[in-house]
């Protein structure tokens, strides 16, 4: 008995040490980013006091700049910073609607997609055994139409884009459906806020930005995704109704 236990005991913290030093690059990089000033340099008024400085690096640097912006943003969005409107703003206004918009909505799921899988790879299988049978249940509503849940979720501006980013994490939604419900259902929100960037200048505020009128049709937008699972859920209704006649 003790030989068997003992392999299941270094077995469990060769699994341990791995997750830890995940956990500790995703909390040490909120730590460095609040310690280091980073909020204070990527708030809105300073990207105002240096745009100019910033459009003529893009001029003389075009591919580094996208490379860096790609990076900053993917960055961002792996460990959750509260930065996103202020980098889809500059992005904007530094290249434009079209190329911003490719650029944002490529590293917002790329780095969606690495907070996806740390998610899953530290907590999912722990709270899936502690919630048991209810979360079983939970799983399997959710991954049956998980496309159409997430893109729903994803066209909301109401959730937290890091909180949608963690919560599908503790089902079993396999990483491609993720990653595409991600990349499709962020495209309309991210190219209202590359295009606002176009005049930042003008900008004072980001708290006028999301305007009802702005929610109210994306919210529009986010109920078309779920009329499938309606229409298939009417139907599942009747024809159970008719086999128990």
């Amino acid at each position: 008995m003790r030989s068997d236990k003992a392999p299941r005991r270094m077995t469990a913290r060769h699994g341990l040490w791995p997750r830890l030093v995940v956990a500790a690059i995703f909390v040490g990089a909120l730590v460095a980013f609040f310690a280091f000033g980073g909020n204070d340099y990527l708030r809105l008024e300073s990207v105002k006091r240096h745009r100019d400085a910033l459009q003529a690096f893009v001029a003389m640097h075009y591919v580094p700049a996208l490379l860096l912006a790609f990076l900053v943003y993917a960055a961002a969005t792996a460990f959750s910073l509260p930065i996103a409107i202020v980098l889809s703003l500059t992005i904007g206004f530094l290249f434009g609607r079209w190329v911003g918009t490719a650029l944002v909505v490529t590293a917002a799921t790329i780095g969606a997609a690495l907070l996806f899988v740390a998610a899953r790879y530290l907590f999912a299988d722990a709270a899936r055994k502690r919630l048991g049978a209810v979360g079983e249940r939970i799983n399997a509503g959710f991954t049956e139409n998980g496309f159409l849940y997430l893109l729903f979720l994803r066209l909301v501006p109401l959730f937290p884009f890091f909180l949608v980013n963690l919560a599908p994490a503790f089902t079993t939604i396999p990483l491609s459906t993720f990653v595409a419900a991600t990349a499709v259902g962020i495209i309309p929100g991210t190219f209202v806020f590359v295009n606002l960037g176009q005049a930042l200048g003008s900008i004072e505020s980001l708290k006028g930005l999301v305007s009802p009128e702005l929610i109210g049709s994306l919210l529009l937008l986010a109920m078309l995704a779920l009329v499938p699972v309606i229409v298939r859920k009417i139907r599942s209704r009747q024809a159970a109704v008719r086999l128990s006649r």
